[in-house]
């Protein structure tokens, strides 16, 4: 068991560039010789750290293992501790405390809601050519042992735990009351959203692309993604990138932007 308490701090950004090719390939191996492979996606400035597993489904029949927001070197640990259990013929079951993970306060597991698996586990559908498993996310606590749910939670780590259970219908990471600026075309004529843009300074804009400086508008993030789910599919937009489509359900093509104005 590791100690989560003096880490989960200490988030290290590590860039290891590796072919997808070699990388299935590594990852076949992998889970032939130790029945699992791990892939870590480093943190960014807005995005926070995760690790998952692969082949825990296909060699055990068990769901794979996702985690947020733990440094590099102990999400790794976690998630090969965790396999062990599950080799070991543990069938881990969602929302139930678990005290054998983390040495010094609890885990728990919430099953993953299939809407979310196509976010995160990127690497494992490719290697099963499918999005058809089963997961489950660790949810560690905080520096007071509350859960991400419970009452006096720590603020600072609230959005490094996104809850894969529960939030398929509304994906970004903002509170839903989040004041977002849109336009006058979308709010009165119903015109659709084509371009997102993630400001440096956080905010969100979700333009018609017609619109004049004189058309703004500020609505709740909730309020939009209410009436058209598609912009769940630009929830990561990193700050200082922006995406544009031609028309609601078109594929999004990501760019950097330059400044934060609407115009």
């Amino acid at each position: 068991m590791i100690s989560i308490a003096q880490q989960q701090m200490n988030k290290e950004n590590h860039h290891n560039c590796i072919e997808i090719d070699e990388l299935l390939e590594t990852t076949k191996l992998n889970i032939e010789k130790y029945g699992l492979q791990v892939i870590m996606v480093d943190s960014s400035s807005y995005l926070p750290s995760f690790a998952y597993s692969i082949g825990l489904w296909e060699k055990y029949k068990h769901p794979e293992i996702i985690c947020f927001g733990l440094p590099r070197d102990l999400s790794h640990a976690i998630l090969n501790d965790v396999a062990d259990l599950v080799k070991e013929g543990d069938n881990l079951t969602p929302n139930k405390t678990y005290l054998n993970i983390f040495k010094d306060s609890k885990a728990e597991f919430l099953k993953v809601d299939q809407e979310n698996i196509n976010d995160y586990f990127k690497v494992t559908i490719k290697h099963y050519n499918s999005d058809l498993f089963p997961a489950l996310q660790l949810i560690w606590t905080d520096r007071n042992d509350k859960f991400p749910w419970e009452k006096d939670f720590e603020e600072e780590f609230l959005y490094d735990q996104p809850l894969l259970d529960r939030n398929a219908a509304f994906k970004f990471r903002e509170p839903k009351n989040l004041a977002t600026f849109t336009t006058r075309q979308w709010l009165e004529l119903q015109k659709p959203i084509l371009r997102v843009v993630h400001d440096n300074d956080g905010d969100w804009q979700f333009l018609t692309g017609d619109q004049m400086p004189e058309d703004i508008a500020i609505v709740a993030l909730e309020e939009l993604i209410r009436r058209d789910k598609t912009l769940n599919e630009v929830f990561d937009l990193e700050y200082g990138e922006g995406a544009d489509r031609g028309y609601i359900g078109g594929p999004w093509v990501r760019s950097e932007v330059e400044g934060d104005l609407i115009n």
